[in-house]
């Protein structure tokens, strides 16, 4: 069996309860594969239910972006139509509520295509789409549906009902009252990013088999978790599940190597085995046993796509990293374990007295924003004071603080 009407509406009550509460008269935009029609569905009754003034589900076909890279002139692949970027944009200005479903039929659709001309199309990865949500113009969060296909890259069969059996517990819909569980889990990140801000770091530095790496903070470093404010104060969860803690680093003091310990799914591409060399915050090197082109085209969409505009940590209390799997989509995997991306700053991760002038702050800016995971067992976590020494923060997937 897979998830039945009851537990879908049960979700989308999570989603609107805890993720991004609905208000009476809210503008809401769904993006979601055809594949994810019941959850979204769910979420346009249960969005309805609680005084939405008009909910908008768009579904994208990952195989129409196939043919695209198959076939479309070559200077054209970058193009995004203006139609779309328009949607976003009235969405910002009425600061509604924005929900992307996550779980793509098929994870590695593009392979086998040419990699330079699979990495020029970005859809359906739309900058007006990233700027709203960078910037929190809307209340918005990522969700994951199981799909048969999704299921086939995770066990190598299309066991949906497996799937859905770990994103159950994954999501705390297993729990008594999921609300409850995940305020109290939010409550406990947003206490360790307090602990992490008065820590006051100057740096920190990864390493493990194949990486070393050390990343410079911004004055004042400000970590906090996935619970933001939309443009008008209003609260919400970015990505559900969440299991991080983060800040934005000082992308000009980045230097070493880092190895990336999880495949990483990217617009319809599986990069393996990679590995990037940052030298004074550019990465100067790319390597990956497959698809290392594809993350070179990427990052070579402006100057700063070869930066890092983000560092996460996640411990071992993370339900998705207990699971042992590799889900092959970057919003299970950046919250198994440790992460960094490449590509724009954000801004809730910038200290407030330097959010009136990032860019002479040391704040990436980009069109891109693409998480990597870099944790694990076997990858040890260290901060760097400013008046020097080492303080452990990981080590086997736990605090060490």
């Amino acid at each position: 069996m897979t998830i039945s009407p009851a537990e879908l509406a049960r979700y989308a009550d999570v989603v609107f309860d805890v993720a991004v509460p609905i208000e009476a008269d809210d503008r809401v935009l769904v993006n979601a594969e055809i594949e994810h029609a019941p959850l979204a569905r769910a979420l346009a009754e249960a969005a309805y239910a609680r005084g939405a003034r008009y909910v908008d589900i768009w579904y994208f076909d990952p195989y129409a972006k196939r043919s695209r890279v198959q076939h479309a002139p070559a200077e054209t692949l970058s193009e995004v139509p203006d139609w779309l970027d328009a949607r976003n944009d009235g969405l910002e200005r009425h600061t509604g509520v924005l929900v992307n479903i996550r779980g793509t039929a098929t994870p590695d659709l593009l392979a086998g295509q040419d990699q330079v001309r699979a990495g020029k199309d970005r859809m359906p990865q739309l900058a007006s789409r990233l700027r709203l949500q960078l910037n929190n113009l809307a209340r918005w969060t990522i969700i994951p549906y199981a799909t048969p296909e999704w299921a086939r890259a995770v066990f190598g069969e299309p066991d949906q009902d497996g799937l859905w059996r770990e994103l159950r517990r994954i999501l705390r819909l297993d729990e008594r009252d999921p609300s409850a569980a995940w305020q109290s889990r939010i409550t406990e990140l947003v206490r360790r990013a307090e602990t992490l801000r008065d820590m006051q770091l100057d740096a920190v530095r990864f390493e493990g088999p194949g990486t070393d790496l050390t990343i410079g903070l911004l004055p004042q470093a400000h970590w906090t978790a996935a619970r933001l404010n939309d443009s008008k104060g209003r609260s919400f969860q970015a990505n559900l599940p969440t299991e991080e803690v983060f800040t934005t680093p000082d992308h000009r003091r980045v230097n070493g190597v880092v190895r990336s310990t999880r495949p990483l799914a990217l617009d319809g591409n599986i990069i393996h085995d990679l590995e990037l060399t940052f030298t004074d915050g550019v990465a100067t090197k790319v390597r990956a046993s497959m698809g290392a082109d594809i993350v070179r085209t990427h990052q070579a969409t402006d100057p700063g796509a070869a930066r890092l505009g983000e560092l996460a940590l996640v411990d071992g209390l993370s339900r998705v990293g207990q699971t042992g799997i590799t889900y092959l989509e970057t919003l299970l995997d950046e919250n198994a374990t440790c992460h960094l991306a490449w590509g724009a700053g954000l801004p809730p991760g910038v200290p407030e007295h330097l959010r009136s002038r990032p860019d002479a702050a040391g704040v990436n800016t980009s069109m891109v924003h693409v998480d990597f995971m870099v944790g694990g067992p076997d990858v040890t976590v260290t901060g760097i004071p400013r008046g020097g020494g080492r303080v452990e923060l990981l080590r086997n997937d736990e605090w060490q603080i």
